[in-house]
């Protein structure tokens, strides 16, 4: 169980955060993460090695707790990662990589990258669909970015649409009183949406959409399809409404403006994976900072991101 007073030494001693995080991952005993033999395992002693060492008798190889997960091969010390995940679960809207760098006290480069392997532990790891019989899913778009190009000409600085101009397309996908899943998308079009509603909402949801034209073929796929017109100002009739996704998309907005400022194309989908962590494992759905931070830690086994991986462009 995670610690909830930040005075806690495993926030603030190595040795503490190293016994935590082994307690956490292996709870029923040491298991090796290169060949999966519960049993097999056992401390290595030493000064050479320094403490955390096993040693699996079964493929004889060396190991720690950070193998195979996303702080593996880190030299950051185990008790700043543990309380940068803290610091993460428990940020409703974001936490910077210059403020973790400032808290941390690690450099701002270290500070950028472990903030985006943390928001790749906070990577949803169900396939399972959202919704189902009598549930409702919310599903909206949004679109963050600069909207116009700025430049200067002899009559000062001026704002002006253009080519250059850049919006990311977000699909958000959120269940009524639970999860919420979101995905960045260069088009919204019918058949970019369809292959994503497909994949991550039971067919035997009510989906509760606006008026855009693309929901009222899709809307037809699931066991029913309401909708709201917000053109003619109506934003609720009864308990069909898109509040609860366009609730969602206000936290995700004064984030993404108010904290981290700028977002390249590339890094969105980590952002996105980052703030639906927190919302599906809210307080309303009886998460604490500390269950939050617990689950967080837990995703970070079996996924890796190196340095070279987080500068590449992702393909939507």
């Amino acid at each position: 169980m995670m610690p909830i007073d930040l005075s806690h030494p495993a926030y603030h001693d190595d040795n503490a955060a190293r016994e935590l995080l082994e307690g956490i991952r292996w709870p029923n005993g040491v298991t090796c993460p290169h060949c999966g033999s519960i049993d097999q395992a056992r401390a290595l002693a030493g000064k050479s090695m320094g403490p955390g060492w096993f040693y699996c008798g079964a493929c004889k190889d060396k190991f720690t707790v950070r193998t195979g997960t996303v702080y593996e091969r880190s030299h950051i010390p185990l008790h700043k990662w543990t309380l940068g995940f803290r610091l993460f679960a428990s940020s409703k809207k974001g936490f910077s990589a210059h403020q973790l760098h400032r808290t941390l006290g690690i450099t701002y480069k270290s500070a950028w990258f472990m903030a985006h392997r943390i928001r790749e532990a906070m990577t949803d790891g169900d396939p399972a669909p959202l919704g189902g019989k009598d549930k409702v899913v919310e599903i909206d778009e949004a679109y963050t970015g600069p909207t116009k190009v700025i430049y200067k000409n002899k009559g000062g600085w001026m704002k002006k649409q253009g080519a250059n101009a850049r919006r990311d397309n977000v699909l958000s996908l959120v269940e009524r009183g639970g999860r919420a899943r979101s995905f960045r998308i260069h088009e919204v079009t019918l058949p970019v949406v369809a292959k994503v509603l497909a994949q991550h909402v039971h067919p035997e949801s009510t989906v509760h959409t606006d008026t855009a034209g693309i929901y009222k073929s899709l809307g037809k796929k699931f066991a029913k399809h309401e909708s709201v017109n917000h053109t003619e100002k109506e934003y609720a009739r009864g308990n069909v409404t898109t509040n609860t996704v366009e609730g969602f998309f206000s936290i995700f907005k004064r984030g993404m403006t108010g904290i981290y400022q700028h977002c390249g194309e590339q890094h969105l989908r980590r952002y996105l994976a980052e703030f639906d962590f927190r919302y599906s494992y809210r307080v309303a759905c009886g998460y604490d900072d500390a269950a939050r931070t617990l689950l967080a830690i837990k995703g970070a086994e079996g996924k890796r991101l190196t340095y070279i991986q987080s500068r590449i462009r992702d393909a939507a």
